[in-house]
């Protein structure tokens, strides 16, 4: 029986627990040109004692930002940033991956001077926080086929970047409601050409955009984020057919590349097709369970004992505690996570929280 504390071989890469920070949206690369800071080096360094740390989402372009003060991985100055943080955390003998988050529709032209995109000129219902607070979504321009392999270049670019500033490997994410998962859902996903209308033409963009990665840093080094049925940023997968349709089939179109890992963010009342898509990957499966309205905890531990995933991420639970694992193999205690300090600020509920020593 496996267990979260055992060491775990993940694409050659020793990772010293199955623990994984989950990526968070912490909004402050408040360095020029959304450069990672000295803070952001220390937050990561902190929690170098996770088996796997992905980073919080990262845009691969100016057009993929959605959100004020998150950082990029598309100048050489962000480059040079961030290989300040992946030093810090190989220095405290930690693995990290880059999580590559394209948001599509969901931003703002405020926060680039540019108009959102997305597969279809469908717009989002609900509000985004700009700089001058929140606004309403607009409606995105319709990727044209050329700006689609733009974009899918634009993900392999950033990748590249991304092992050049010492990143172990990256995370795509096509989950919550961003770009990739734009292209999953029928809702935001209008389209009657070969990237819309059936699932799988609707897996197309996920896939080309794992196959470029995956050539241009290697398939080992590549994870894929999904959540299917999560309604965040105005996505619909409510039909449980269409939805077991198309991550079936994504999941059978991603099996044969050799990816690192499969990510899940679980939505409610669906872990029948987490056991299924887990039981379809060939590869290491890691699973944020669904445990609202509270943290992920200890008693999601089972979860690796059982085989239903082979490490578990932690969100809320690992920003409140920097020495997570250490916490979870003593039983607790755990901090509490201060949600006023989630977004944007200084090293409050950032960098304060304590160790057990």
């Amino acid at each position: 029986m496996s267990t979260a504390f055992q060491s775990y071989d993940l694409s050659g890469k020793q990772l010293a627990n199955r623990i994984v920070m989950a990526p968070m949206t912490r909004s402050r690369a408040y360095g020029p040109g959304q450069c990672p800071t000295d803070l952001m080096v220390t937050y990561y360094a902190q929690r170098a004692s996770a088996g796997l740390i992905v980073t919080e989402g990262v845009q691969p372009s100016v057009i993929g930002q959605g959100y004020p003060d998150t950082p990029g991985i598309h100048s050489a100055e962000q480059v040079a940033a961030w290989r300040r943080v992946t030093d810090a955390v190989h220095a405290e003998g930690g693995v990290i991956y880059l999580q590559l988050m394209h948001t599509g529709r969901i931003g703002h032209p405020s926060l680039t001077g540019l108009q959102p995109v997305g597969p279809s000129a469908a717009t989002a219902k609900g509000q985004v926080y700009t700089q001058s607070g929140p606004q309403d979504f607009v409606t995105p321009k319709e990727l044209t086929e050329a700006e689609i392999l733009e974009t899918i270049a634009d993900f392999a670019s950033a990748a590249r970047n991304a092992i050049e500033a010492g990143f172990d490997g990256v995370e795509l994410h096509g989950a919550n409601g961003y770009l990739i998962h734009q292209f999953l859902a029928p809702n935001s996903n209008q389209r009657t050409d070969g990237w819309g209308g059936s699932p799988q033409a609707r897996i197309r963009f996920a896939v080309e955009t794992a196959k470029a990665v995956a050539a241009a840093i290697g398939a080992d080094k590549v994870g894929f984020r999904i959540s299917p049925g999560n309604p965040f940023n105005d996505i619909d997968e409510s039909d449980r057919v269409d939805v077991e349709a198309t991550y079936t089939a994504l999941v059978d179109a991603l099996a044969p590349l050799g990816l690192a890992y499969l990510h899940q963010m679980e939505a409610p009342e669906i872990r029948d097709l987490t056991l299924r898509l887990r039981k379809q990957f060939p590869g290491t499966y890691i699973l944020n369970p669904f445990t609202a309205p509270r943290p992920t905890g200890p008693e999601e531990l089972q979860l690796i004992e059982d085989g239903t995933a082979d490490l578990i991420a932690y969100g809320a639970l690992f920003l409140a505690n920097p020495d997570l694992p250490e916490r979870l193999a003593a039983g607790g205690p755990f901090n509490s996570p201060d949600p006023a300090a989630f977004y944007g600020g200084d090293h409050t509920g950032y960098t304060d929280y304590p160790t057990l020593d």
